[in-house]
């Protein structure tokens, strides 16, 4: 599901950075009666104009926010708060390499909107997909990439990690950029200790507030615990053990 809101007089966000969605109207207490909390979305793509930021964001239906969400139309209004966190930093004397997984392909189409604005900046882009139906979401953008399908339906047949491995192996120069699910991150995040390669990986955790009121999303690193809301969502992978974190989505 695709959406897009105009943020009036919001800054513009940095890849990476997400925010907080809901609607005014219809939120919580439906017939089951269960209240929920905003939710935590990455943008995709970010335009400024003279009237705002219009901010696409890319989600699955996967409960009773997203559901509701999905009931939004064409002049609905939105509660929207942000930009939170940090984002992508590109390292510019190593070779970009962005990694998507899903629906985190937002933040990753985002990156790439930010590296095609800088003279003479390119990368390597992988996306892993379930399926083809799955994978057409990166041709909303016009996203040049390597394609990996789990059931072979499209691109390569197997995980995006595949892809990923052989590309560290032919250019050790490179940085990782990566946004997915948790066992795709912990993936990815092995291979680049392997290969002696930096990575920063988009981490995703439950969140009530976003700005780092409520500790919801308080996740473990080398350096003790941080908030994910305030200290990431972009976290380097040398500052972790693992990226299957307790509470994380998918």
């Amino acid at each position: 599901m695709a959406l897009t809101a105009l943020d009036r007089g919001g800054p513009a966000p940095l890849a990476g950075q997400f925010y907080m969605l809901m609607t005014p109207a219809g939120w919580g207490g439906g017939a089951d009666g269960r209240p929920y909390l905003p939710r935590a979305l990455s943008f995709a793509r970010a335009v400024q104009s003279d009237d705002g930021v219009a901010l696409d964001f890319l989600f699955e239906d996967v409960g009773p926010g997203t559901e509701r969400l999905t009931a939004v139309g064409v002049g609905d209004e939105l509660l929207i708060a942000g930009p939170f966190g940090n984002g992508f930093a590109l390292e510019a004397d190593r070779w970009p390499v962005l990694i998507a997984g899903g629906i985190g392909l937002a933040p990753i189409v985002a990156f790439d909107d930010e590296l095609r604005d800088l003279d003479g900046v390119r990368a390597t882009t992988f996306v892993g997909m379930r399926s083809s139906a799955h994978a057409s979401a990166a041709g909303l953008y016009d996203l040049k990439h390597s394609l990996a399908t789990e059931d072979g339906s499209a691109g390569h047949q197997g995980y995006v990690t595949e892809l990923v491995a052989t590309q560290l192996e032919a250019q050790p120069d490179s940085t990782v950029y990566a946004c997915g699910p948790p066992a795709m991150l912990e993936a990815i995040r092995v291979l680049c200790e392997e290969h002696g390669v930096p990575s920063q990986l988009a981490m995703e955790s439950g969140m009530a507030c976003g700005f780092g009121a409520c500790y919801g999303c308080v996740v473990p690193t080398k350096d003790g615990y941080i908030r994910l809301c305030v200290d990431g969502p972009v976290i380097e992978g040398a500052q972790l053990d693992t990226a299957i974190l307790s509470g994380m989505a998918h």
